[in-house]
C-alpha cells in the first residue's frame, strides 16, 4: 500500500507556476496502459479545461482533455518506493519525475477531485488514490486537500474501511468538510458510537454538526434497525441544541426513524411540523407512519392518514394498503382486513407476496386454515407462489395460540407445496419450540437446519440462547453464547441483553460488569431494554442503590429514562414491601414528565398491600379513576389481597362486585381470593 501523505504544518503556496500540461489532441482518449490495467480511459482523463485560449487553439474546449495516463503509470510502477515524511523539493528529484510534475503543473483543482472520484469508485484503485494525493502533496499542485482527503474517506467508509479512514484523518487537521466525511463513514458502517463523539469533538474544535450529520446517523440506524424513540429523542434534543433548522430531508429521516421505531405519536408531531411548514413527507415516509400506527392499534389514525393520502390527489400504491392491512390483522380485525383487500381491487392495484401472506396470517390467527389454503391457491393462480415467510406467518400463529404441535403438520403441507424452509421459518420453529419449553426439540430442529446447510444468524442464536435461559439453564445459554462468538458470530443489543438477565438472575455481578464492558469493547451501545433489564435485576436482588445509579447513568448520558423502567423499580419495591421508597420512585418518574401506566399504578397498589396500608392502596384505585386509567383484573385482585392480609374478609365480596360490574372478567386468581376470603368468613362464623 502507497504511503499516506504527512501532515503538511507549513502552509501552502498561494501562487501556481505557469506551467502548463499541452492538450491531447486526440477525439478518443489513450487505450489503458498494459503496464497498469486498472486505469480505465474513464479514470485516465479528465473533463474540460478552460485555459490557454491563444488564438493557436483551435480545439474546441469540449474536445480538450488531460491524460493523466502518463501520471497513473508513473505511480503504479513506483508503488513500492514509498516516499519518506521529509521528501526532498521537487527540483532535487529524478528529472523524469520532475518534468512530469510540472507538466501537470497547471491542472486546476475540480480535476483532480474528479481523478480522485473516479479511482475510488473502485474498492481495487483505493491504492492508487492514495497515491495520487501524496504526489499532489508532495508537489503541491492541487491546494484543496481537505478535500482531497474528504473523497478518501468517504471512499474508504463505502467499502468498509473505518480504520483506514481514521488513520487517513490524522494526517490533515480536521475541517467541517473531513468531519462530515467521517460522520458519514461511521454512519454508513453502523458506528453511531464513534459518529457522535465525532460531533462532540467537532463542536470542541468550534465547529457546527450540520443536518447532513443528523440525516447520516438516522439514515444508519433505520437501515439496521437500531433505532429506537429514545436515541431518536436524544438525537433531536441535540439537533435543537446546534440551532439546527431542520430541513425536508432531514425531518423525514426523523418521522421515518420515530415510524420504525415504533412510537407513531412523535411520528404524527413531525409529520405535522412538516407539514405546517409546508413540506411534503415522501409518500414511502408516509407509508412507515401508517405501518407504525397499525401496530400500534391505532387503525383509525392510520386510515384516516391513508385517505389523507388519496386527498392529496395521489393513488396509493400496494405498499400503502398493505400498511393499513397490517394494522388491521394485528388488531384481529378480519372484517377489515378483508375489505382492504377488496378495496385494493376494486382500485386496480394488484395485491403482492405480502398482501397476501398478512392475509393468510389474519385467517390462521382466526383459526380458519381453510380460507388460508384458499388464499395460497389465489396466490398460485396470480403466479405468486407462496414462500416460506408466509408459512412462518402461519407457524406463529400456531405458537402464539400455544398449538406447537401443529408445527410438524406446516412444515409437511410446506414441502407439500414445493416450498423449502428457510432461515427465518426455522427460527419461528425454534422460538415456537422454546416458548413451550421442549427444548429438545428447539436444538433438533436447529441441528436439521444447519444439516440442510442453512447458516444460523444473530436471530438464531438469540432465541435458542434465551429460551435456555427462561427454562432455567443457565449453564447451557452460557456455552450456546460462547459458541455463537467462536464461530464468527458478533453479539447484538439484544444478544447482550439476555446474557444480563440471566447473569443477574444468577446474581453474578461481576459477569454483568464484563458483559457490560465487552459491549462497550465491541461499540454495542445500551438501548432502552438494556437499562430496565439492569434496573430489573438489581431491584429484585435488593441492590436498589445499583437500580437507582443506572437511571442517573442513563440521564447524564442525555437519555431520558422510560415508564417501563420505573415500572420494572416500583414493582421491585413492591415486592418486598417497601411502599415509601416505590412512592418516591413513582414521583420520581411523574418529575420526569412521564404519565404513569397501569402497570406501575398496579405495582403501587400490591406495595402498600405488602406493607398493610390497604387504606393508600384503595386511594392508588381512586387516583386511577380520577385520571382516566381503568382499573383492570390485577387492580382488583391485588386489591383483594391486600384486605385479606389485614384480615378484612367481610370487604372482599364488595370488591370483586366492583370488579365484575366495571366489565373486568374474573381470573383464576381472582376467584381464589374470593374463596379464601369467603372461606375465611364462614370459620369466623362457626367459631
Amino acid at each position: 500500500m502507497f504511503l499516506l501523505p504527512p501532515h503538511l504544518t507549513t502552509p501552502f503556496p498561494s501562487t501556481r507556476s505557469t506551467y502548463y500540461f499541452p492538450t491531447t489532441r486526440h477525439h478518443q482518449p489513450p487505450p489503458p496502459s498494459a503496464a497498469n490495467p486498472l486505469i480505465s480511459s474513464s479514470v485516465a482523463t479528465a473533463a474540460p479545461l478552460i485555459a490557454d485560449e491563444g488564438p493557436n487553439d483551435i480545439l474546441p474546449l469540449q474536445n480538450r482533455r488531460y491524460d493523466f495516463t502518463p501520471l497513473l503509470n508513473f505511480l503504479s510502477s513506483n508503488s513500492n518506493s514509498e516516499p519518506e515524511n521529509n521528501s526532498p523539493s521537487p527540483t532535487q528529484l529524478d528529472p523524469t519525475e520532475f518534468q512530469l510534475a510540472e507538466s501537470y503543473r497547471a491542472v486546476p483543482a475540480p480535476l483532480w477531485h474528479g481523478l480522485l472520484k473516479s479511482l475510488c469508485s473502485s474498492s481495487s484503485s483505493i491504492g492508487l488514490a492514495y497515491a495520487v494525493v501524496s504526489w499532489l502533496q508532495k508537489h503541491n499542485l492541487c491546494f484543496s486537500y481537505e478535500l482531497l482527503y474528504s473523497i478518501l474517506i468517504h471512499a474508504l467508509g463505502r467499502n468498509e474501511k473505518l480504520y483506514e479512514a481514521f488513520l487517513l484523518s490524522q494526517r490533515q487537521v480536521l475541517t467541517p468538510l473531513t468531519y462530515n466525511a467521517l460522520i458519514g463513514a461511521c454512519a454508513r458502517n453502523g458506528d453511531l458510537e464513534k459518529a457522535l463523539n465525532l460531533m462532540s469533538r467537532m463542536r470542541r474544535d468550534g465547529f457546527q454538526p450540520d443536518f447532513v450529520n443528523y440525516s447520516s446517523i438516522i439514515q444508519s440506524l433505520s437501515r439496521s434497525n437500531r433505532i429506537d424513540s429514545p436515541i431518536l429523542q436524544k438525537l433531536y434534543r441535540e439537533i435543537e441544541s446546534d440551532k439546527i433548522e431542520a430541513d425536508a430531508h432531514l425531518l423525514n429521516d426523523i418521522i421515518l426513524g420515530f415510524s420504525k421505531a415504533g412510537d407513531a405519536t412523535r411520528a404524527l408531531k413531525f409529520l405535522a411540523m412538516a407539514q405546517g411548514n409546508g413540506l411534503s413527507p415522501k409518500s414511502g415516509t408516509l407509508v412507515a407512519v401508517i405501518l407504525a400506527l397499525g401496530n400500534s392499534g391505532r387503525t383509525v389514525e392510520a386510515e384516516a392518514l391513508f385517505e389523507e393520502i388519496k386527498d392529496n390527489g395521489l393513488e396509493p400504491r400496494t405498499k400503502a394498503y398493505n400498511a393499513l392491512l397490517a394494522g388491521y390483522v394485528k388488531m384481529g380485525s378480519l372484517k377489515d382486513a378483508e375489505f382492504i383487500v377488496s378495496e385494493m381491487e376494486r382500485s386496480g392495484v394488484l395485491p403482492d407476496e405480502q398482501t397476501y401472506s398478512l392475509l393468510v396470517d389474519a385467517y390462521a390467527h382466526a383459526g380458519r386454515w381453510e380460507s388460508a389454503r384458499i388464499v395460497l391457491k389465489e396466490m398460485e393462480a396470480c403466479n405468486l407462489l407462496p414462500n416460506s415467510h408466509i408459512y412462518s406467518r402461519i407457524l406463529a400463529s400456531y405458537r402464539d395460540k400455544g398449538e406447537w404441535q401443529k408445527s410438524f403438520q406446516v412444515l409437511k403441507e410446506m414441502r407439500n407445496s414445493g416450498v423449502q424452509p428457510d432461515r427465518q421459518f426455522y427460527n419461528v420453529m425454534i422460538d415456537t419450540f422454546g416458548k413451550h419449553n421442549i427444548l429438545d426439540h428447539a436444538m433438533a430442529t436447529f441441528e436439521r437446519m444447519l444439516s440442510e446447510g442453512i447458516m444460523p444468524d444473530t436471530v438464531t442464536w438469540n432465541t435458542l440462547i434465551d429460551c435456555h435461559c427462561k427454562s432455567g439453564r443457565h449453564d447451557r445459554a452460557e456455552e450456546l453464547f460462547d459458541e455463537m462468538q467462536q464461530k464468527g458470530y458478533s453479539p447484538c443489543v439484544m444478544t447482550y441483553n439476555i446474557m444480563i438477565n440471566s447473569m443477574g438472575e444468577q446474581e453474578r455481578w461481576d459477569e454483568v460488569t464484563k458483559l457490560l464492558t465487552r459491549m462497550q469493547s465491541q461499540g454495542v451501545l445500551p438501548n432502552a431494554v438494556t437499562y430496565t433489564t439492569l434496573v430489573d435485576i438489581y431491584g429484585r436482588s435488593g441492590r436498589f442503590g445499583d437500580a437507582i445509579e443506572c437511571l442517573e447513568v442513563l440521564k447524564s448520558t442525555g437519555f431520558k429514562p422510560t415508564p417501563t423502567m420505573y415500572n420494572a423499580l416500583i414493582n421491585a419495591y413492591a415486592q418486598r414491601g417497601l411502599s415509601e421508597q416505590a412512592v418516591n420512585a413513582f414521583r420520581m418518574m411523574t418529575a420526569e414528565g412521564l404519565t404513569p401506566s397501569l402497570l406501575a399504578l398496579n405495582s403501587l397498589v400490591n406495595a402498600f398491600g405488602e406493607d398493610r396500608r390497604e387504606t393508600e392502596a384503595f386511594a392508588v384505585l381512586q387516583y386511577m379513576k380520577e385520571n382516566g386509567l381503568e382499573p383492570d383484573v390485577v387492580t382488583y385482585t391485588t386489591l383483594m389481597k391486600a384486605l385479606i392480609r389485614v384480615e378484612k374478609f367481610d370487604k372482599v365480596p364488595a370488591v370483586y362486585e366492583e370488579m365484575v360490574m366495571s366489565g373486568c372478567t374474573p381470573d383464576r386468581k381472582a376467584r381464589a381470593m374470593l374463596r379464601s376470603a369467603l372461606r375465611y368468613m364462614k370459620q369466623r362464623l362457626n367459631s
